[in-house]
């Protein structure tokens, strides 16, 4: 088996320089997004490599199953590269190299870890907070009925989409965009959306009210294209957007079990501060 420790100091050399030189770069503003001095396409540049970074990890750990299958059955060769593994560098096919990538599907770095230091506020938490937001639910959407929630409604144009919810997610919301549009032209420009407001069950429940019931969470893409449910993957302009909601304290549903990346919602702590100051 003299090729099993040819193969470990080969990837260590493959990984040792990237993890080196990139990571604390990586994470070094990960207290909040970066300010106006971090250009497109050095946001584009940090997304492709942490993304790159996972995937290599992901890669190491197959190998070394692999290996180790090898020295358990006592085979000394090893199979030819599976060409068939996905390419991690993000295809450029447009003119315009930033605005291109922005729309490219990546993995989801560190998913899990994407809401570090916020919680959600849970069905449990809004209900008892502040009642259903009306008093039959089922699975479709209707009109919001509990008087403390509906007197906080409102319709409003929030940079560059439109949205029905509760006025202090609005302003926040707002927030979120200035801070996108002052530091990435190029990605706000291309913000849609797939919905606010939607007062109903959450999917597959009998008596839990969706967040977006409350007029406290929004649905996400980039030019229009909707995220598959569940792959752990998304568009490489919702990874960049993420920095901005976490800074002024939403959720992002890529953390989920089931991730659901398009999702935004405000955190329990976000709203516990509005509650201590009389906004809601």
């Amino acid at each position: 088996m003299r090729l099993v420790p040819a193969i470990i100091v080969a990837v260590a050399i493959i990984l040792a320089p990237v993890l080196w030189f990139f990571l604390p770069r990586l994470f070094a503003g990960e207290e909040g997004f970066a300010g106006p001095a971090i250009d497109s396409g050095a946001r584009i540049e940090i997304e492709m490599l942490n993304q790159q970074v996972e995937d290599l990890q992901l890669r190491l750990e197959t190998l070394t199953n692999e290996v180790q299958r090898l020295a358990n059955q006592g085979y000394a060769g090893m199979p030819p590269q599976d060409q068939s593994a996905p390419d991690t560098e993000i295809p450029r096919t447009g003119p315009n190299e930033i605005i291109d990538a922005y729309a490219q599907v990546v993995l989801i770095a560190n998913r899990l870890q994407v809401n570090d230091r916020l919680t959600i506020a849970g069905p449990s938490f809004l209900a008892s907070t502040f009642g259903l937001p009306r008093e039959e639910l089922n699975d479709q959407c209707q009109e919001m009925t509990n008087p403390r929630l509906a007197s906080k409604l409102v319709t409003e144009d929030v940079g560059p989409i439109r949205v029905k919810m509760l006025k202090p997610a609005i302003d926040s919301l707002r927030t979120v965009f200035e801070n996108v549009r002052a530091t990435d032209p190029d990605l706000y420009a291309r913000i849609s959306t797939a919905g606010s407001l939607c007062v109903r069950l959450i999917r597959g429940s009998r008596r839990s009210a969706s967040t977006h019931a409350f007029g406290l969470a929004v649905d996400l893409n980039i030019d229009g294209a909707l995220d598959t449910l569940g792959d752990g993957r998304t568009q490489l302009g919702l990874t960049i957007l993420a920095d901005f909601f976490k800074a002024e304290g939403w959720v992002w549903g890529a953390a989920w079990r089931r991730e659901d990346s398009m999702h935004f919602e405000v955190s329990r702590e976000k709203l516990e501060q509005w509650i201590a100051d009389g906004a809601l």
